[in-house]
């Protein structure tokens, strides 16, 4: 009931006290004229007498208790979850689930947070329409492409040295591996390339870049070499690297802003470990909502089991 539809009904039970009292004994012709009980007359003016015009509205309904309510801990865990991290409900329920054993709807997490008041996103963070909606697609199996890209890092304050997150990302299982360097180079990707065949468990067909300077011909034809297709994205087109391009933004949500950079960004290799962390932390714990809530680990196990299955 709105604001304006209460004032109505209270003012219509005023009117209807006020009746009643104007013309002593006629209390049965009131209720007949507005159309209500006897019951239902004494019991407003029994509340009117008591707490005056206020005690006519109508009175919150919520139970005493609740039982079955969403515990003050768990309440705590989605608030902060949403605060710190900026997850919808769907990825805090997922959280809740795997992280804390807490089974709880991805509806009951919204109206918590609409109960809270934390329900819209900071600016920053909504959600923007695009002109032209591109269809999801994925790989069928493992390694059969990559996607990979590199991350602009800021500059190390007070220096003019900056820092390149290579990344490459698995399209069907979303493995990725990361590693920074202080140059964004044709030998910067060759290392990185090499890094990632040597970690990935699962061998690599297809390598797609966009058409950057540090993918040029070098680099290609080390691909070549490791008898591994490279292919280019057209101009312009960031949107068919989407994966990788996704990553990047997930770093920047959930480890950049959150990362404490003091005597991290000076010491490249102590920046590499804590990326590690981040990495595992993203391929092996992470629930992804495009996996259905999986790891892309647990995605990885599972498409492996689908290719041995059959001859077995």
């Amino acid at each position: 009931m709105t604001k304006a539809e209460q004032a109505r009904l209270v003012g219509w039970r005023l009117k209807f006290l006020q009746r009643a009292g104007d013309a002593p004994r006629s209390v049965a012709r009131t209720c007949r004229y507005f159309g209500i009980s006897r019951k239902t007359f004494y019991k407003w003016k029994r509340r009117h007498a008591t707490h005056g015009a206020a005690g006519v509205g109508d009175r919150s309904r919520r139970p005493h208790q609740s039982p079955r309510a969403t515990s003050g801990d768990v309440v705590r865990k989605i608030l902060y979850l949403r605060q710190t991290y900026h997850f919808g409900p769907s990825r805090i329920a997922a959280y809740l689930a795997r992280f804390h054993q807490q089974a709880i709807a991805a509806s009951s997490v919204h109206r918590i947070l609409v109960r809270h008041g934390l329900n819209r996103l900071p600016a920053n963070q909504k959600h923007r329409p695009h002109g032209k909606r591109w269809q999801r697609y994925e790989k069928a199996q493992p390694g059969h492409r990559l996607q990979l890209d590199v991350k602009f890092l800021e500059r190390i304050p007070g220096t003019k040295t900056r820092l390149y997150q290579f990344t490459a990302i698995d399209d069907c299982t979303r493995i990725r591996v990361l590693k920074v360097f202080g140059a964004c180079n044709q030998r910067t990707a060759i290392q990185f390339v090499d890094d990632v065949v040597r970690r990935l468990p699962f061998r690599i067909h297809v390598i797609q870049t966009d058409n950057g300077a540090e993918f040029q011909s070098r680099f290609h034809w080390h691909l070549e070499g490791l008898d591994i297709r490279h292919v280019y994205i057209r101009p312009r087109s960031p949107h068919l690297n989407g994966k990788v391009e996704r990553s990047h933004r997930v770093d920047d949500e959930e480890f950049y802003q959150l990362l404490d950079r003091h005597g991290i960004a000076d010491d490249i290799h102590l920046f590499n470990a804590k990326l590690r962390e981040w990495e595992d932390y993203y391929n092996y714990h992470r629930p992804h909502g495009a996996l259905d809530g999986q790891t892309p680990y647990e995605r990885l196990i599972a498409r492996t089991r689908a290719e041995v299955s059959p001859g077995s």
